[in-house]
């Protein structure tokens, strides 16, 4: 399969698919602005943590480009300040941070003697992650795909597909994997309330590669579960506390309830920079709060009265208790996490 390469990095500009005006039309926004690149995230023009991640690291290497700092400790402050900028833009999916971190060791590290140096070594550690994650993707896909069988029905929530990622996806790399061993596998996504990522981005993105898919509307996922459509549940994450608590896209807690109801098995499928060894449980996850002209309009078109309050939360957190199993690039972990998360020692 060829799939979209969501972000790129092409001779020191950033070009991105906007996210925002599929299906309907495929354009790209290219940029050479890390402000601009800022916007991008907080427009959900570029999402899906894995993306976001690449994104933060390219507007770090972006900054040092703009900078006019012919001195190093004047780059680095300059450089220090955007990468603020960027992390504060979506705070709840640990990449964009983890991402930024690593392109500022890179900004810190005291072998590069001039600006120059350091800008080259900034762009190189961009086009790095978004390499490794190309690659993660697809480890992830094979390592989950083992959990799925001929004619499996799988329920998806949200968009974790090659959009979300640098090229392949995470919890759509496990389905694309298995459907490339030759397994018969039916897709339910769910449409993704309020800003339909399932419905305009993973029907979209499932349909180009001829993979089975039907739409829901997210209240119809249960009874599709109890009709017996529903033979595994695979979604993505944007961070994973420590004893295996899971944030993702809004909805998907009730997703995971209906789930163990129905005797289904819940996999989350996220690469491991994920893993935020740093929070015990998801109640140190911080969950971002969008705009409610989110949910009282769509499209433009107002669809609630005005002056009605709003509760929009980006995300949810499903309880480590619901979720089956872990799938990751180096591996798939089951519960106790609190055990079996970090045996691998990488988190960071």
């Amino acid at each position: 399969m060829d799939h979209i390469r969501t972000i790129e990095w092409r001779d020191g500009r950033v070009r991105l698919v906007d996210q925002t005006k599929l299906p309907g039309e495929l354009t790209h926004v290219e940029t050479a602005d890390y402000r601009r690149l800022g916007e991008s995230i907080q427009r959900l023009e570029v999402r899906g943590a894995p993306a976001i991640g690449v994104a933060g690291a390219m507007g770090v290497a972006l900054a040092a480009l703009e900078s006019d700092a012919t001195a190093l400790e004047t780059l680095r402050s300059d450089v220090r300040a955007a990468a603020d900028h960027l992390a504060a833009t979506r705070p709840t999916a640990v990449n964009l941070v983890w991402a930024i971190r690593r392109a500022l060791r890179v900004l810190d590290d005291e072998s590069h003697e001039n600006v120059g140096a350091v800008r080259d070594a900034l762009v190189a550690e961009a086009i790095a992650i978004l390499e490794e994650d190309r690659e993660l993707c697809r480890a992830i896909g094979r390592n989950g795909a083992e959990l799925l069988r001929d004619g499996d029905g799988v329920l998806t929530h949200c968009n974790a597909g090659g959009l979300a990622t640098a090229e392949f996806g995470t919890a759509l790399a496990v389905i694309y994997t298995a459907v490339e061993q030759g397994k018969a596998i039916r897709v339910f996504a769910d449409e993704t309330r309020p800003l339909l990522q399932g419905a305009r981005l993973t029907a979209w993105e499932l349909m180009q590669h001829g993979v089975d898919v039907t739409l829901l509307c997210d209240s119809a996922a249960a009874s599709a579960m109890a009709r017996g459509w529903v033979d595994k549940v695979v979604v993505g994450a944007d961070r994973i506390a420590g004893n295996g608590d899971v944030a993702n896209k809004i909805g998907t807690y009730p997703v995971a309830l209906a789930a163990r109801r129905h005797g289904v098995p819940f996999y989350v499928a996220a690469p491991y920079s994920t893993l935020d060894a740093s929070l015990e449980s998801g109640e140190g996850i911080p969950i971002e709060e969008r705009s409610g002209d989110e949910v009282t309009s769509f499209g433009g078109c107002r669809t609630a009265p005005e002056g009605c309050r709003t509760l929009n939360p980006a995300f949810d957190v499903t309880p480590a208790e619901l979720v089956t199993a872990i799938i990751t690039d180096v591996g798939v972990f089951e519960p106790p996490y609190e055990r079996t998360l970090f045996r691998k020692g990488r988190t960071s």
